[in-house]
């Protein structure tokens, strides 16, 4: 059989890219463990409850969020302030809204939430996937979230090791996010994904970048295999660690509003801009992990 990927990609070679440029904003800095206590309402100085209020800064004393802890929720066709707050935090922690924050909570909005749902159901178990913000939902936000003005999250996010191995990035499958670590394992960005359609699932497992694609050869392949810029403007092959082709790729996407969902032949989309913040992260040799999700037993040191 010829050896091409799931995506038609066939073996390429390239000039080995020795680049280990990192994104200069930082994510976080503590992977955590998934056990963590539950979320506790916020105290004055008198020791009494904050009420409807909540802890993070960044949602604190807003109505249309007191609202949804009194009971109510947010769902397709709300708008307010609390809604463009919810699309900031979701925007932040990875979990894109296409555009900016506008404070109406369309289709995008609900597949962000919905995402953010399936990571905070393995720290908060009252949590549901169904991409409607309720009050387990803020809750659960409230810990999670970073502080105004900072992006990427502290809390329940994956362990930079995959069976004992350091690995540069970890590809969580149910979350649709992609977390990349710099190389003393400190969390420098997190991205939102896409992944394999049910018919042509990503392969979970311990892989390496083998071959750096730039722009110019990035769009030759996508031009002359599907007729468009269809992998954006940088491709990561992946290997397994015996140099054998995994058959996928890291790559960016000619549809970002397909991110956050299970679309891809295979391979790891991402939006373009992210793409090339991974290629100039990423050399030649560096380790992936692609897992189901937060828990899988091979995310440990």
């Amino acid at each position: 059989m010829p050896n091409v990927s799931r995506n038609g990609l066939p073996p390429v070679t390239s000039t080995p890219s020795t680049s280990n440029t990192t994104p200069s904003t930082p994510a976080s800095n503590t992977p955590a463990n998934t056990t963590q206590p539950a979320w506790t309402p916020g105290t004055n100085t008198a020791g009494r409850t904050a009420g409807r209020s909540m802890l993070n800064e960044r949602f604190a004393n807003d109505a249309q969020l007191g609202q949804v802890l009194g009971g109510g929720t947010i769902t397709n066709g709300t708008r307010g302030e609390g809604v463009k707050k919810l699309q900031q935090s979701m925007i932040d922690m990875g979990f894109a809204v296409p555009g900016s924050a506008d404070g109406a909570f369309g289709p995008q909005s609900a597949k962000a939430i919905k995402n953010f749902q399936v990571n905070a159901s393995k720290m908060f178990p009252d949590v549901k996937p169904t991409g409607v913000v309720d009050a387990a939902t803020l809750r659960a936000l409230d810990q999670l979230a970073p502080q105004p003005g900072q992006q990427g999250q502290s809390k329940n996010i994956p362990s930079p090791f995959y069976d004992g191995k350091p690995v540069r990035v970890v590809v969580l499958k149910d979350e649709h996010r992609t977390f990349l670590f710099d190389k003393q394992g400190k969390l420098e960005k997190i991205l939102q994904n896409a992944v394999g359609a049910k018919a042509t699932s990503t392969d979970e497992g311990f892989k390496k970048v083998t071959t750096k694609l730039d722009e110019r050869a990035s769009l030759e392949v996508g031009q002359r295999l599907w007729g468009g810029p269809v992998f954006g403007p940088r491709i990561l092959d992946l290997s397994w660690p015996d140099g054998s082709r995994s058959g996928e790729e890291l790559h960016g996407t000619s549809n970002p509003k397909q991110l956050g969902e299970d679309v891809s032949h295979g391979c790891v989309r991402h939006s373009n801009e992210d793409i090339v913040k991974l290629y100039d992260a990423l050399s030649v040799g560096d380790h992936v992990a692609i897992v189901s999700g937060l828990k899988d037993p091979h995310l440990r040191r």
